[in-house]
């Protein structure tokens, strides 16, 4: 039977949140993630790196056993040798990017190297049939799972971007519940990085969530069923988005009406109500579509009968 796992979205979410895409990606990069649960593309086993607790947790334990080996050689609290001579600084080793992730980029920098693409569903499978007698089988799941989990990974997946093949071309569409899964799960570790200035990053997360449900093409309700999970918080940031995107189109629709009861031109109307006319447009031409989406369906139930 081949062996294949579903290709989800990691989220600080149950099990139904979807899988993930976090973890290291090149031979010079690892980015920073949080602990959440996923499968990869291939279900990968996931394996300690920079991306996860585990590996940052275990290097802490080794500092710290240096410096304590340190101290049990002669070294007192100051670091400092008896005879008062400061000890040499402890540099911590840098982090060793997996060795199939190394082959990797140097097979598809395209897709594994300085810009990552958002992989194709089955890409184990195909890489195990170009290059036979490259990867260990289960190395290359840890490798797979390790990039997918990465959040520079993740922030492909949730700008929307296709999906790709080995020879770098989009092959298919990220699913709605992988992008919103996505959004979430960068939102988590943004907000929870150590050091990151204090920043409401909430009103940036309703915008993306508002933009990736209107790039679905899906009502509010399909979406809806979607993506929602049983973490009650992020289900409340997703209400919060509707709410605002329907605010958003009753202001749209009100300034449409005033325009075209004004019967002047953009740059006119824009001016009387001291308003930038690109901006106002832009919100002529949401209410504009909001209008022409509403009339569809009921154009298509004439059609029917």
């Amino acid at each position: 039977m081949t062996e294949s796992v579903p290709e989800v979205v990691a989220a600080h979410l149950p099990a139904d949140a979807g899988a993930a895409h976090a973890g290291a990606a090149s031979a010079g990069a690892a980015a920073t993630a949080e602990p959440s649960v996923a499968t990869t593309p291939e279900g990968a086993a996931l394996a300690p790196t920079a991306d996860h607790p585990g590996q940052a947790d275990n290097a802490a334990r080794a500092t710290r056993d240096r410096g304590n080996r340190g101290r049990r050689g002669g070294k007192d609290r100051a670091g400092r040798k008896p005879d008062g001579a400061p000890a040499a600084a402890q540099v911590p080793a840098p982090q060793r990017v997996h060795p199939a992730l190394e082959q990797l980029a140097g097979l598809y920098p395209h897709l594994f190297g300085a810009v990552f693409r958002p992989l194709k569903r089955g890409i184990f499978q195909d890489l195990l049939a170009a290059h036979p007698d490259a990867f260990e089988r289960e190395a290359l799941k840890v490798a797979l799972g390790i990039h997918t989990r990465s959040t520079r990974y993740l922030q492909t997946v949730a700008a929307g971007e296709q999906r790709h093949d080995l020879q770098g071309q989009p092959v298919e569409a990220m699913a709605p519940e992988h992008v919103h899964h996505a959004l979430l799960e960068v939102y988590r570790r943004r907000k929870n990085q150590k050091g990151r200035p204090t920043e409401d990053l909430l009103p940036k997360l309703r915008n993306r969530m508002i933009a990736a449900f209107e790039a679905s093409g899906l009502t509010r309700e399909a979406y809806t069923e979607l993506v929602v999970g049983r973490d009650d918080a992020a289900n409340a940031i997703l209400e919060e988005a509707f709410a605002e995107w329907a605010a958003r189109n009753a202001k749209a629709e009100a300034l449409l009406r005033a325009f075209e009861a004004s019967g002047s031109t953009l740059e006119q109307f824009a001016d009387m109500y001291g308003m930038d006319p690109r901006s106002t447009g832009q919100q002529l031409e949401r209410a504009r579509k909001l209008a022409a989406a509403k009339v569809a369906p009921q154009a298509d139930g004439g059609a029917a009968d």
